[in-house]
């Protein structure tokens, strides 16, 4: 397992990436109303809007944990090292996004005000998660 932590790591990150930055959803609401935001579009919607402290727990959780159990992740490869504890307690948390949308996708459909469907962002993010889960535990045994 340890040759596969690099590649492991390297899909994670640009899962990331690419995750945070394409659209999560698409909301079609009265047949010509589209919206499609990424989770950057969001947290910057609520910042803009005033919704400061969403904003901020927002961007700690889906974008700011994530990184930083990278980062580590990363950084104890690279030394051969074991990761912390702490580590995989925060990175649970990083699922919650997905869990969110799902909510978020679930509630559109069923109150018929509009029409809600994945986006590439929301599978990239969660595939980033589950991966640098995999390669976490790797790195802890």
């Amino acid at each position: 397992m340890r040759t596969l932590y690099p590649s492991l790591l390297l899909v994670a990150a640009v899962s990331f990436g690419l995750g945070i930055s394409l659209p999560l959803l698409r909301l079609d609401r009265l047949y010509f109303l589209t919206e499609t935001p990424s989770l950057l579009d969001v947290i910057a919607g609520l910042w803009l809007e005033g919704s400061w402290a969403l904003a901020l727990v927002m961007g700690l959780f889906s974008i700011a944990f994530p990184l930083v159990k990278l980062y580590i992740a990363f950084q104890a490869g690279m030394a051969g090292s074991t990761i912390p504890g702490w580590v995989g307690v925060v990175g649970k948390w990083s699922l919650m996004d997905v869990v969110l949308v799902a909510i978020v996708i679930f509630a559109a459909k069923t109150s018929g005000l509009a029409s809600a469907f994945t986006q590439p962002g929301l599978w990239f993010y969660g595939l980033s998660a589950v991966i640098a889960a995999i390669a976490t535990t790797a790195l802890r045994r």
